[in-house]
């Protein structure tokens, strides 16, 4: 998972990962469709087998929404194409009867900069989130959540050496990624992202 870290690692813009154990890739782009912050209702419309860039090719408006589905191990996960930046509400409500949830996101040429993002929910509760540039000046003091599971998360970091003001941030942000993933025995495949096909669906109004 700590290919994320790599510029544009899946598309220019940055990127917007949801994955889930306990649910299916129907049930999570569903749930998702229903955290859209649109005064419309929208609903998921299966396009078929696509790549990255096929998928984009396909959307009629830049600020079209898509997601491309997969597996890996226990986890699903759904990975956003197009105007995702901004649109998707709070992830709470997606981990809602027992699921785990875990985004991992960056606007990553948003001039602001804001840093990469990565919050966990289970079962309609957030269990640990901070940025993964573990900046001070966006607010990080420590990891946010649950008291227990942000308390062994911090002291994952600190023993990985982070915060750490003096190392670049690219890899400040790979090291953090590397961290939750063992903390919450996260998979995601680099290959199938990148190049490959995955089934793929659009968020359009119902």
């Amino acid at each position: 998972m700590t290919w994320l870290a790599d510029r544009q690692s899946i598309a220019f813009g940055g990127y917007h990962v949801v994955l889930a154990r306990g649910l299916s890739p129907d049930e999570l782009a569903e749930r998702l469709a229903a955290t859209l912050l649109y005064d419309t209702e929208h609903i998921v419309v299966p396009v078929g087998e696509h790549t990255g860039s096929s998928l984009l090719e396909l959307m009629d408006d830049q600020y079209d929404v898509g997601l491309r589905l997969g597996s890996a191990g226990v986890w699903t996960y759904a990975v956003a194409y197009g105007g995702w930046q901004g649109e998707f509400g709070p992830m709470t409500p997606v981990s809602r009867d027992g699921a785990h949830v875990c985004l991992l996101e960056y606007e990553e040429e948003n001039g602001k900069p804001v840093p990469p993002q990565f919050a966990c929910f289970h079962d309609g509760r957030l269990l640990a989130a901070f940025n993964l540039h573990l900046d001070g000046s966006w607010g990080y003091e420590k990891v946010e959540g649950e008291p227990a599971t942000a308390a062994r998360l911090q002291e994952r970091l600190t023993a990985a050496g982070l915060p750490d003001p003096e190392r670049d941030r690219r890899e400040v942000h790979r090291a953090a990624l590397g961290v939750v993933s063992e903390f919450f025995g996260l998979s995601l495949p680099r290959a199938p992202i990148v190049s490959g096909t995955l089934r793929a669906v659009l968020l359009e109004p119902a």
